[in-house]
């Protein structure tokens, strides 16, 4: 399996060669800029491309590949945005370039409707009010959650790429991998949970204006391999109703949390998180509202497992929500 750490220093020129070749103006023509990114991809240094090809055919132990080094020059960055979406003619940073030619080596760059505007690009940062259950808070912890774990086409990887970091250095995101907490399961909890639907309230943005849905969907915790089960799991919104359930969930809690990884973002890092097989969150920083504040760029990346693709989609389509049930 991947190494979980990949020095990208020795690659500085030549990744920003490639970035040079790509549009400077990706909103302006998105799907043309993921095009020449997949094009690009194909002459990724040599080092680089084979992790990201060895993480994408057999993931991790950790469930995550952390590129670290990639060229950012912070002097060279606008203000850290306070609000969403970005505009169409932006220029591209270049972590974002980053995001477009890493991306393509592993799949499809992918956009919700319901989400961030339909954008496919999400600039993240700190922002005053948000809701709890947001990426844009901070003060308070972003709990655990496998991303849209409720969404029928949930994608394969999270894409985290730091352009600036909370001043303090303090934020960490945290990942709990299946593969290390499953050993720490019982056989009762793993077979309790395994291929078995759980009732999952979904994000504020898929709950088509309705102040509290309920329990919309319905999510396996553990389903696939047995042996090398995927994840279905989210803190705040999995809502099992049987004690049985309550129980087993509350184990796989606890050993997600024993063997919960913490990476502190810093800029020219990448963080590609499987999302089939991992939980994340987010610890609290504080921010200063000075234009410098923390800064990360995310994507989502669908493949072809687990019925994602059906044939003809392309990297910057936009999809329209199902809840799992």
């Amino acid at each position: 399996m991947a190494s979980e750490i990949v020095d990208c220093t020795p690659y500085r020129e030549q990744l920003l060669a490639l970035v040079a070749e790509l549009p400077e103006v990706p909103r302006a023509d998105l799907y043309g800029f993921l095009q020449q990114a997949k094009e690009l991809s194909e002459r990724l240094p040599e080092g680089l491309a084979a992790a990201l090809d060895s993480f994408n055919a057999e993931g991790s132990e950790a469930g995550y590949l952390l590129l670290r080094g990639l060229p950012v020059v912070e002097d060279e960055l606008p203000p850290t945005p306070s609000s969403t979406p970005a505009p169409v003619d932006r220029r591209r940073t270049a972590m974002e370039a980053m995001l477009a030619l890493a991306g393509r080596r592993l799949g499809l760059h992918t956009g919700y409707q319901e989400l961030r505007s339909g954008t496919v690009y999400h600039d993240v940062y700190p922002s005053p009010g948000a809701h709890y259950l947001s990426s844009e808070t901070s003060e308070t912890l972003l709990e655990f959650h496998t991303e849209m774990a409720y969404h029928v086409l949930q994608p394969n990887y999270v894409m985290l790429a730091c352009s600036r970091a909370d001043h303090e250095r303090r934020a960490e995101t945290l990942v709990g991998s299946v593969r290390r907490a499953l050993p720490l399961l019982s056989e009762e909890v793993r077979t309790r949970l395994f291929d078995r639907k759980l009732p999952c309230c979904v994000d504020v943005a898929f709950r088509g204006g309705e102040e509290d849905p309920g329990a919309i969907a319905e999510v396996k915790p553990l389903y696939g391999n047995v042996n090398d089960p995927y994840l279905g799991y989210d803190r705040e919104l999995l809502a099992p109703e049987e004690p049985e359930d309550k129980e087993a969930v509350a184990a796989l809690s606890q050993a997600l949390d024993d063997v919960t990884e913490s990476v502190k973002l810093t800029p020219g890092d990448l963080l590609i998180i499987d999302n089939f097989r991992t939980t994340h969150a987010r610890t609290p920083f504080t921010p200063r509202w000075d234009g410098l504040d923390r800064w990360l760029h995310r994507v989502y990346i669908r493949t072809d497992r687990n019925g994602q693709l059906s044939g003809g989609e392309r990297a910057g389509d936009v999809i329209a929500f199902t809840p799992r049930r």
